[in-house]
């Protein structure tokens, strides 16, 4: 690694707290290293009332981007120059590009999470899902697959402090693409099972299952899943959650939130070096 830093390596980085469980630097390196590009790639711990001050740093110090993770996604765009319009679609960003200090956000969860999907040979193009969320990572999934063409997306949220955000991104997906968006309270047991009954996939959006919520999972129980249902889950830490343990007891094909990851990250890697990440170099540091 020490014989890659010159003088004329350039810096990309993550920002959130907390970091240092993140993947993103071992990623991102491993994909510098085998295309030999200078760059490095490091993961900053920045806390909430740092953030203003860290992007101006990173602007001044010309980094030439970084990527943006809890709690920082919706927050970061009033620093910033421009935001895509898929970003502003899902009022959030987990990518900054600097082009000569003029900064650009954009979010890559969605297509990380469609990209993971069809890396798997899983495709829900025309169908029906169900999914469980309505924070930074749902929103951009559930765009993302609007706009993809998913036929009918089925949202279930709880009645906290992001139902409002659900039912906003309910009325842009109906507005602003070809599928039908609805939104439901999880505690709706009913409506859940009809729902999942209906749909090719099932997707947990929310961090049930990993930190202080690992063992614990957004379903009553199994008897919500079925043999033919793909079961996802953004989580990637730890490898298995209960929702997903339970459901390959079922039968259900399962996928984790490792692929969103790389693929997101592949996504931005491409935004900031103009070159496609080499997937299978990355899959071996990574264990895949």
């Amino acid at each position: 690694m020490e014989k890659r830093i010159t003088g004329h390596t350039e810096l990309l980085g993550l920002i959130a707290t907390p970091i240092r469980h993140s993947k993103s630097p071992v990623m991102h390196n491993a994909a510098c290293r085998a295309l030999g590009l200078d760059y490095a790639y490091l993961a900053f711990d920045i806390q909430p009332d740092q953030l203003e001050d860290a992007v101006k740093g990173f602007k001044a110090l010309n980094v030439r981007g970084w990527n943006v993770s809890m709690p920082y996604k919706t927050s970061i765009g009033q620093y910033l120059d421009h935001i895509t319009p898929i970003a502003k679609m899902c009022g959030a960003i987990n990518t900054v590009i600097n082009d000569n200090g003029v900064l650009t956000g954009t979010i890559t969860d969605g297509t990380g999470y469609m990209n993971a999907l069809k890396d798997q040979g899983i495709d829900i193009i025309g169908k029906k899902m169900t999914i469980v969320g309505a924070g930074g990572a749902a929103t951009a999934i559930v765009m993302q697959a609007a706009l993809d063409g998913v036929k009918e997306i089925s949202i279930f949220n709880i009645k906290d402090a992001s139902w409002n955000r659900a039912l906003e991104n309910v009325e842009k997906i109906n507005s602003q693409t070809e599928c039908k968006a609805q939104l439901f309270d999880l505690n709706d047991h009913e409506t859940l099972r009809k729902e999942i009954s209906e749909s090719a996939i099932f997707t947990n959006a929310t961090n049930v299952g990993m930190g202080k919520l690992e063992g614990q999972m957004v379903l009553p129980d199994t008897s919500y899943l079925r043999k033919d249902l793909i079961v996802s889950d953004v989580i990637y830490m730890p490898e298995k959650t209960k929702l997903l343990e339970e459901a390959e007891k079922v039968g259900c094909q399962t996928i984790n939130g490792l692929g969103m990851m790389l693929y997101q990250g592949a996504a931005s890697f491409k935004l900031w070096t103009d070159q496609d990440m080499p997937i299978d170099k990355v899959k071996e540091a990574l264990d895949f």
